[in-house]
């Protein structure tokens, strides 16, 4: 993934990257880079619904390389920037968009239609669904153990049985600590859940993805309306600000494209002819 070829990609794949009811400026197509060895973003119309892909090479992503060149942390990313791209140019200026997942491949234009007419009644429920909605991204940690001196308490002891004593009472504060983290996370999500459209959970990432020692409880994702940004916004900073709930540390981000959102019945629709695979950055 080092440079755009000069003029069209040779024939190969199509490369699907969101669906929508109306096309996206052309102007905006004409300036948004898809994936760099790809062809100019273009339109495919079918059933009433726009689909926005991109001719790309089979040597580079046919099932094999496209394996290969995923497995690679800094072509994965890149990949998944070029989708990102092609996704928010579908969606822009308001358009409701439905985004297909990272590398959505198929052998020709007609392949790429049947896909959407077979799905259009679905497609068209679901944008109909995420109309005038957004994604906001919350995660929840629990909060950093405060630090303790480590010392031994006057008149605690020395021996062994005093020592097993110690281990014992640590390892009671940590179950009741973690105990009252997941509580309060639980409390965290039910709060915000009162405020939004839908919401969803997705598995928690490893303290390798974080970078953080304390572990992440919750990692969610909600559908707000636009009309109630701004309310769910106040709400967020009430509860990372003011923290009425001690011990978790919350943070959040949005809004966003609802990929989370967007994920109905995909496998049966998306009719793969390659290897799929699903990233969120």
């Amino acid at each position: 993934m080092n440079g755009r070829p000069a003029g069209p990609a040779a024939p190969g794949l199509v490369c699907a990257f969101a669906v929508t009811r109306t096309p996206p400026d052309p102007a905006v197509l004409a300036a948004t880079t898809g994936h760099e060895e790809g062809g100019p973003l273009r339109v495919l119309h079918t059933d009433g619904l726009c689909l926005l892909v991109q001719d790309v090479p089979t040597a580079l992503f046919d099932d094999e390389a496209l394996a290969e060149r995923l497995g690679r942390p800094d072509d994965l990313e890149r990949c998944a920037r070029a989708h990102h791209r092609g996704v928010e140019a579908a969606g822009g200026q308001g358009r409701s968009v439905v985004p297909l997942p990272l590398a959505t491949l198929y052998h020709g234009d007609r392949s790429a239609r049947q896909a959407v007419a077979s799905r259009a009644a679905e497609l068209g429920a679901l944008l109909d669904r995420l109309h005038g909605r957004t994604e906001w991204a919350v995660k929840v940690h629990a909060a950093e153990p405060a630090s303790r001196a480590a010392v031994t308490p006057a008149g605690a002891g020395t021996g062994g049985r005093a020592y097993l004593s110690r281990a014992s009472a640590r390892s009671r504060d940590r179950q009741d600590s973690h105990a009252k983290a997941l509580a309060e996370a639980e409390a965290v999500d039910a709060e915000l859940r009162r405020h939004v459209v839908a919401a969803t959970r997705h598995r928690p990432q490893s303290e390798r993805l974080t970078g953080r020692r304390s572990p992440q409880l919750l990692n969610c994702a909600y559908l707000v309306e636009d009309a109630e940004g701004a309310a769910f916004a106040r709400v967020l900073t009430g509860l990372t600000t003011d923290r009425p709930y001690p011990a978790v540390e919350i943070s959040a981000s949005g809004p966003w494209i609802p990929y989370s959102f967007a994920r109905r019945d995909e496998e049966s629709w998306a009719r793969r002819e390659h290897t799929r695979q699903e990233v969120r950055s």
